[in-house]
């Protein structure tokens, strides 16, 4: 049976109040008594994951910023990558944050370039909370990720001008339709994984993932039983065929799923 459950957050794990469920939270508490470990792999900055993490009760490694972060259950930094400054800078500018709200994430920090309303409903549960500041004249250092959010149709011209720019020296992504993220180059939850699993002492396939978004590919390609969400990405179940689906998050698909492969009552 399962060692190892590795899940993202929103979309897969959270509702779509970006929020857990009691069921959910029981169910992943249960598992924890019998002996099952848990990874958090998700794009969402290690203090808001923290919170998330304390609201489903159990412990678990947290990969964060779409793996530019790996910690341990006792909050030890295991892993950090940053985008170089210089390419920070560059993604700033206009050229390719015109018509978007630009984030960064930094190891004590979430920067915004403007109020979102949107962003602190989405927050709600971990009570983790932006400072807005000049992000086009920001230094460039220590940032682990950098987001644009905005309507998907513009994101995607956004994300062809910048695969165009950086090629293969950035890793670029959808969390969401309406989030494109960028980390350094190396950096996936796939890696993450890899690194959280040779921690543990585990095999790829005594793992189960779940992911519903493009910036899950990674995690279920390393997972030895990668599921997919019913509501996942059509670019993410494309590049998966073959992977099984299983039910949506608003209905605690995982949670579901978890109850029975490890035979527990619904």
């Amino acid at each position: 049976m399962y060692q190892l459950i590795a899940s993202d957050l929103d979309g897969t794990l959270l509702n779509n109040a970006h929020m857990v469920d009691a069921y959910t939270a029981d169910t992943l508490q249960q598992l924890e008594k019998s002996g099952v470990q848990f990874v958090i792999a998700t794009g969402r900055h290690y203090l808001d994951v923290m919170g998330i993490r304390d609201v489903l009760g159990v412990r678990a490694h947290l990969i964060t910023s779409n793996g530019a972060r790996i910690h341990s259950p006792e909050n030890q930094l295991i892993h950090a990558e940053n985008i170089p400054a210089s390419a920070v800078q560059e993604l700033s500018q206009a050229e390719f944050a015109t018509g978007t709200l630009l984030s960064f994430y930094l190891d004590d920090a979430w920067l915004i370039d403007q109020h979102s309303q949107y962003l602190l409903d989405m927050h709600q549960d971990s009570g983790f909370t932006y400072q807005i500041s000049d992000l086009a004249n920001h230094h460039g250092k220590g940032v682990a990720k950098v987001l644009y959010i905005g309507e998907h149709e513009h994101l995607l011209d956004v994300e062809k001008k910048l695969r165009e720019r950086f090629s293969d020296t950035l890793y670029i992504t959808f969390s969401m339709p309406d989030c494109l993220e960028v980390m350094a180059a190396g950096v996936s939850k796939g890696h993450a994984l890899q690194v959280v699993l040779a921690r543990l002492g585990l095999l790829a396939e005594q793992c189960i993932a779940f992911g519903d978004g493009q910036n899950d590919l990674e995690l279920l390609q390393t997972a030895g039983h990668p599921r997919l969400m019913s509501n996942a990405n059509p670019r993410l179940v494309a590049a998966l065929p073959g992977v099984l689906t299983i039910g949506s998050n608003e209905e605690s698909g995982v949670a579901r799923h978890l109850r029975t492969a490890f035979k527990m009552a619904h």
